[in-house]
């Protein structure tokens, strides 16, 4: 065995150390061989001044080796030792540093707290001042060593969790080597082969190691931390240790052993979705929103917020694999709630090595076995596309005959109020439309259902900014809405495809069915108007003069109406689903189909301007004006009496065309970019002729008032 303190390294704490005594003899020997030299005359009793002081045993009750044991060196006698000659001080105090080295008070080497911590020691001034210095040099060890035992004692008295714990039981295989190198120096000073000089000379590699660590749990137990913040605490020392192999190898090796709870609960995570985390230390926390069925409320709220990162405990060394770690484990569960059988290809046990990266490997084979399987079920027995595509027939109007036939067959009844309007008559139409259209070949028309919003679209388009489609509650003043401006689709999916078209995402599908549904409500009914220009034939030259001017109100209106219709479904719409269809040809995980496929609907709603509020209130408007003027048509007892067909015509046309040319102002202000370079293709169409340009510019003189003569 080798003669000397040994350096406390990782190769060390894996050596079991030969020794006939166990460790926990190590204080009583040391004791016992003390107190031989007290009988055969060299002094052990403490002088005048070094007394322990009192209450000390009881303020630190806890520590185990905390130099509380006791009188020093009970049954001993003091002598003066500045009587002594200076050989036999360095006897003395050899005995004493083997006290100390092992928390037991000394006779003249006195331990010193504050506020119960060990901070230093008070050597006797009956010591020779060449000694002093020597034992100033050495007596650190001695307070590194309290520092350490006293952490681990305390992270046994306490709730520390499995982290701490694995880091103490680590500290403790670094202590039984410090043990063992106590043994060996005892050794030598029963032999008298031991001097001051040669404990220096020994103990300096191992009081470096043991200042860092130390330090370090110093650190720990100020900032108060745990689990994965302790494994970070770690690393960065790891780090900044490069000029200390010893002290780099020793923090090596507490990482390691401390991050093997922390890795078995990653382990059962990326293999298995399952948190076990009772201490709160796992980087991935289970909120646990709903404990109910998967309901479309809960399936939101799945995806988004039950399983989180908590970044503060996420440890250095898994900082780059923070978020493949959470979507596997959420793939897990989502496979697990299909009723399918979850096993991993390689299920190796997940070991944190500093110099072997062979856990990043196996996570990433984790996540890609995981993503693969979840798109899979989603794609191919569940069939995602082709709920995409009847989303697209039912909710963006491409079922051109079942949405003709439909309007045909609820229009009556759409155009009540909304308070008298009959939801059980609207659903049975619509059964009877899918089976009597070409819908009825949809392998999912049984999962379109309607809705009668009791919000406007601009109530509607706030709480989808907000992420909140819920309704809104009674107090909410909505009775003058009719059927045409709160109808909806609903569209009815079971897991897992309710992940996908969750309740925020039929929130945005609604948004733009409404937005379309409402325009062809207006093509409609100036269409009506168109029929009745067959009728103003038959009038009289004088009479059929005053009907010329709404005949040309309402086609120009219907030019703008189509126009915008056919912007919306053809030159946004359609070149965005084939955007879709090409990015879902090519996604490698769930996140990226919920990431395309929300692209996909943001586009639709920026272009087909929904998002910008003035945009959509000028749209809005202009449909407004269109379906009164054919109220207008239809129904002449709807004006006033005092009014004129003529007057009434010019109020129509006036509002008409300055909310258009206002629209067409607002479009040629905007920003370049993509979205606006389409929206001037819709103004190109609508201003053909130049008309509308012409009254922006006749608008544009008027208010700069008359010219100087």
């Amino acid at each position: 065995m080798s003669k000397r303190i040994v350096n406390i390294s990782p190769q060390l704490c894996s050596t079991k150390i030969a020794v006939t005594e166990d460790v926990s003899d190590v204080r009583e020997r040391i004791q016992a061989h003390v107190s031989r030299r007290s009988a055969s005359g060299i002094p052990a009793q403490s002088p005048e001044g070094l007394r322990r002081p009192v209450g000390v045993q009881q303020r630190r009750p806890y520590s185990q080796w905390g130099f509380t044991n006791g009188d020093p060196i009970a049954g001993s006698v003091h002598l003066n030792a500045a009587a002594i000659p200076i050989t036999s001080q360095e006897n003395i105090i050899l005995s004493e540093l083997l006290y100390t080295f092992i928390g037991i008070r000394g006779t003249y080497i006195v331990p010193e707290f504050q506020e119960d911590v060990l901070v230093g020691f008070k050597i006797s001034d009956q010591i020779h001042d060449t000694l002093r210095e020597i034992i100033r040099d050495i007596l650190p060890l001695a307070v590194y060593y309290s520092q350490i035992q006293r952490f681990v004692q305390q992270m046994d008295d306490l709730e520390s969790g499995p982290v701490l714990q694995a880091l103490s039981a680590a500290l403790n295989e670094l202590l039984h080597d410090y043990y063992m190198s106590v043994v060996q120096l005892e050794t030598d000073l029963q032999k008298e082969n031991l001097t001051l000089h040669k404990v220096l000379f020994f103990t300096r590699p191992t009081m470096a190691s043991m200042e860092v660590i130390a330090k370090a749990l110093k650190a720990i137990s100020d900032e108060n931390i745990r689990g994965g913040e302790v494994l970070t605490l770690l690393s960065d020392r790891i780090a900044n240790l490069t000029g200390d192999s010893a002290a780099r190898a020793t923090f090596i090796n507490l990482a390691q052993k401390a991050a093997v709870p922390y890795m078995e609960a990653l382990q059962a995570w990326i293999y298995k979705g399952v948190v076990s985390d009772p201490h709160n230390e796992f980087l991935i926390e289970d909120t646990e929103v709903v404990s109910k069925g998967l309901h479309d409320d809960y399936t939101m709220n799945y995806w988004e917020v039950r399983y989180i990162v908590r970044r503060e405990r996420i440890p250095r060394f898994l900082e780059n694999l923070s978020d493949i770690i959470l979507r596997t484990g959420k793939y897990l569960n989502v496979i697990r709630q299909c009723g399918k059988t979850i096993a991993p290809p390689r299920a190796e046990s997940l070991v944190y090595t500093h110099a072997n990266q062979n856990h990043v490997v196996l996570i990433n084979e984790a996540y890609n076995f995981a993503s693969r399987t979840l798109l899979d079920v989603l794609m191919k027995e569940n069939d995602l596309m082709g709920h995409l595509q009847s989303m697209k027939k039912y909710f963006l109007l491409q079922q051109g005959d079942f949405i003709m036939q439909f309007m045909d067959a609820c229009e009556e009844e759409l155009s009540k109020k909304i308070d008298a309007v009959q939801p059980v008559k609207l659903e049975n139409l619509l059964g009877l439309t899918l089976r009597l259209s070409s819908a009825r070949n949809d392998p999912y028309k049984e999962d379109l259902t309607m809705t009668l919003l009791s919000v406007d679209l601009f109530t509607q388009m706030s709480r989808l900014t907000n992420k909140d489609c819920s309704e809104l509650d009674d107090s909410v003043d909505n009775h003058d809405l009719i059927g045409l401006e709160s109808f909806a689709f609903q569209y009815s999916v079971k897991w897992p495809v309710s992940l996908i078209l969750n309740p925020f995402i039929i929130c945005k599908y609604q948004m733009l069915f409404r937005q379309l549904f409402y325009c062809k409500h207006v093509e409609r009914q100036l269409c009506k108007v168109w029929k009745s220009n067959k009728t103003a034939k038959k009038f009289a030259p004088e009479a059929a003069e005053l009907y010329r001017s709404a005949f040309t109100l309402r086609q120009r209106m219907m030019n703008a109406i189509q126009n915008i219709s056919y912007y919306m479904m053809v030159e946004v719409i359609e070149p965005n689903w084939h955007v879709l269809n090409q990015n879902m040809a090519t996604v490698e995980n769930v996140d990226d189909v919920l990431r395309v496929h929300e692209i996909f609907l943001d586009s639709c709603l920026k272009d087909c301007m929904l998002i910008n509020t003035d945009m959509l209130k000028s749209i809005t408007r202009l449909m407004k004006i269109c379906t009164q003027f054919c109220d207008f048509i239809q129904a002449e007892s709807s004006m006033e009496p005092s009014e004129t067909f003529s007057e009434n015509v010019k109020r129509f046309d006036l509002e008409f065309t300055g909310l258009l040319i206002g629209l067409i102002k607002y479009i040629y202000d905007l920003p370049n970019d993509n979205a606006a370079d389409k929206l001037i293709n819709l103004v190109h169409r609508i201003n053909f002729n130049s008309f509308y340009s012409d009254q922006l510019i006749l608008c544009a003189k008027d208010s700069m008032g008359p010219s100087p003569k």
